[in-house]
């Protein structure tokens, strides 16, 4: 399949023409029914005279071009309903009937805030201009009205809050919320590839619920995929939480498809080269050294232990508390005895062969470094955040 992208390099077009290179050189193996051949990726400073032979050699065609931001609000109409009435007479001196995607926006539907605004009036010419070319051909129409986007290259300062409210976190930059309590209909860029990617696959894709349209099945509106829609003040909580994380090693949880998994990888990708790495905090004796890497709300935490040649660390247990050991340099041997027992359990782990041994609650434990010269390096989770407060930690030798 050869695949035509126009505003390619725009935020929606550069993650689009990317996952297609993907497919098309097989780096991404999970599409076995999407087979791409060519991609075309068009834009505003592309030779206009590529338009017409992408046209003639595409099978499906991502129309993502536009203008949402420009000095003169003629160019609203110009930007919007011009390029799409350009590229369907490509089409049509082509004789090509591919399956056109249409990138609309809510305001289109011209109602609330959005009544009499010429960017939300251009959109919806587009669409009547292309439900039209679709009624006179017998092209297949996919119009998507997106809500806010957010994601990695979105351009801050531009037109996304949320791309706006990344870079300034990431970058320790103050954060201006006006109204802490204005929501946002959110989506997520990574959904709403999942969902163009469905169509160039032949997938049903869901018709939109607030099509403005009948009959439902013939009005060619397509919802583009799972929104969130969450406040500012939310968005804000949030993006501090994150940027604070070097200092405070602890993160939100972030449950699978959860709005907060997909913010912290957006708020990532807008990270300075000299945030990408911090510091961590060596807790450092004679015995040798731990390092806390990430605490979490409700999955414990993650941290490094090194014990020096010969040293034993541990003879310690909990009632609740339980960690999992995982030695991943040097050669050691975990020893726990159950309270109150005079049995012990041994299990002699090593770097070379990774390992993880449970420690028991209610059962005393230890960990000991079996090598004269060299270092033992252990990777312990606990199934909670160490508190002070409540260490549930007793001594007792095993």
């Amino acid at each position: 399949m050869n695949v035509l992208v126009t505003g390619a390099k725009g935020f929606v077009g550069k993650n689009l023409v990317q996952a297609l290179y993907n497919l098309r050189d097989g780096k991404d193996r999970t599409r076995p029914g999407l087979a791409v051949s060519e991609v075309f990726a068009f834009d505003l400073d592309s030779d206009p005279a590529l338009l017409p032979e992408f046209c003639k050699k595409t099978d499906f065609v991502f129309h993502l071009a536009g203008v949402n931001r420009p000095e003169d609000p003629a160019d609203f109409m110009r930007g919007n309903l011009g390029a799409l009435e350009s590229l369907l007479e490509a089409l049509k001196r082509a004789d090509n009937r591919c399956p056109v995607m249409l990138s609309s926006s809510v305001q289109a539907a011209g109602v609330g805030r959005y009544a009499g605004h010429p960017y939300g009036a251009s959109k919806a010419a587009a669409e009547n201009a292309l439900l039209a070319y679709a009624a006179e051909t017998g092209v297949r129409p996919y119009i998507f009205r997106l809500p806010n986007l957010f994601g990695k290259w979105c351009r801050p300062g531009y037109n996304s809050a949320v791309a706006t409210f990344c870079h300034q976190a990431a970058n320790g930059l103050p954060l201006t919320v006006n109204d802490p309590s204005v929501e946002l209909t959110l989506l997520y860029i990574d959904d709403l590839l999942d969902t163009l990617l469905d169509l160039t696959e032949g997938k049903a894709v869901p018709l939109s619920a607030d099509a403005p349209f009948a009959p439902p099945d013939t009005n060619g509106f397509y919802d583009p995929g799972v929104t969130h829609t969450v406040t500012l003040g939310k968005i804000e909580s949030l993006l501090l939480g994150f940027a604070a994380e070097p200092q405070t090693h602890i993160l939100p949880d972030l449950p699978e498809g959860s709005f907060e998994k997909k913010l912290y990888s957006a708020f990532l990708s807008y990270l300075p080269a000299e945030k990408a790495a911090y510091p961590l905090e060596m807790h450092a004796d004679m015995r040798g050294s731990f390092t806390e890497l990430i605490k979490t709300g409700s999955c414990g935490q993650i941290s490094v232990n090194v014990s020096l040649p010969g040293i034993t660390k541990g003879q310690h247990w909990h009632h609740s508390k339980w960690e999992i050991f995982v030695v991943v340099s040097g050669e050691g041997l975990i020893r726990q005895r159950k309270i109150g027992s005079g049995e012990v359990l041994e299990y002699r782990v090593s770097g070379d062969e990774p390992t993880a041994v449970r420690m028991l609650p209610g059962y005393t434990h230890s960990i000991e470094n079996l090598s004269d010269t060299e270092k033992l390096i252990t990777l312990m989770w606990a199934n909670e955040r160490f508190s002070p407060d409540r260490p549930d930690t007793f001594f007792e030798p095993v």
